[in-house]
């Protein structure tokens, strides 16, 4: 069932949301060559303790998961696309890396995720980040009253293509609020004019998943968590909390 938030209720979700954009710049900040991928998650739980907020990720188990999720961020770096689980791994100079991170605060919910390189950048790497932002934005911008799901996934596969990105089939965003996923899922392609109707006080995770290597296809890990690029190129991932208002998109986990 899909739930459309009251003002108060997009308010209490962008509380939410400003601990995740903080335990995102927290992590940001701590993260450089030596630096081990549990720090990173210490690092994120100490905003989210200062917050009073809970993590949704840590314990939670979808049906695809052989064990609980151990940890309040995802750690997803170089060939992972999303969902890696935070070890003992030391960042090297040049790894892409994607955090994923939510909050629960006061029976609310917010999720983004960042991408970003450690010490000294590739180009191919910056090129693959940009074009994961435009993406998202791209996606943000469609999210408009009168509009429907299909135009994001659209907006969002439109620019992917252009940079001859891959992109994991059958994963993509989400509804959003008291839990952290929600109906409906907003795919990462699709046909615009197509889905779900976007309506003020509706709330969607919008979150592209680019794979350098132009393929859609990947794998996963051991761990049974982590998705991993099948070609074995380098991935994006970058994802806010946006609400869905009269005046047009209002994103909820900035800082």
């Amino acid at each position: 069932m899909v739930e459309i938030k009251t003002e108060s209720a997009l308010e209490a979700m962008r509380e939410a949301g400003r601990v995740v954009g903080r335990a995102l710049a927290a992590v940001r900040a701590a993260a450089a060559v030596g630096v081990s991928l549990r720090e990173l998650d210490e690092a994120a739980r100490t905003v989210l303790a200062e917050a009073g907020a809970r993590s949704p990720f840590l314990g939670y188990r979808p049906s695809f998961a052989p064990t609980p999720f151990p940890a309040v961020i995802c750690t997803s770096v170089n060939d992972a696309v999303v969902h890696g689980i935070p070890t003992d791994y030391r960042l090297r100079d040049g790894d892409l890396v994607s955090i994923d991170c939510g909050a629960e605060l006061d029976g609310w919910t917010g999720d983004a995720a960042i991408s970003f390189t450690v010490g000294t950048a590739r180009a191919d790497d910056r090129d693959l980040v940009d074009a994961t932002r435009k993406a998202l934005d791209a996606g943000i911008a469609a999210a408009r009253p009168g509009n429907r799901i299909g135009d994001i996934s659209y907006a969002i596969g439109t620019v992917a293509e252009a940079a001859r990105c891959g992109m994991p089939a059958d994963f993509g965003g989400h509804g959003i609020g008291r839990r952290m996923h929600e109906d409906p899922h907003v795919p990462n392609r699709g046909r615009p004019g197509r889905g779900y109707p976007l309506r003020p006080g509706l709330a969607l995770a919008i979150e592209p998943m680019l794979m350098a290597g132009g393929r859609d296809a990947y794998r996963v890990a051991a761990d049974g968590w982590t998705l991993r690029t099948a070609d074995g190129s380098r991935a994006a991932h970058i994802e806010h909390t946006v609400a869905i208002t009269e005046e047009g998109p209002r994103i909820l986990t900035l800082p």
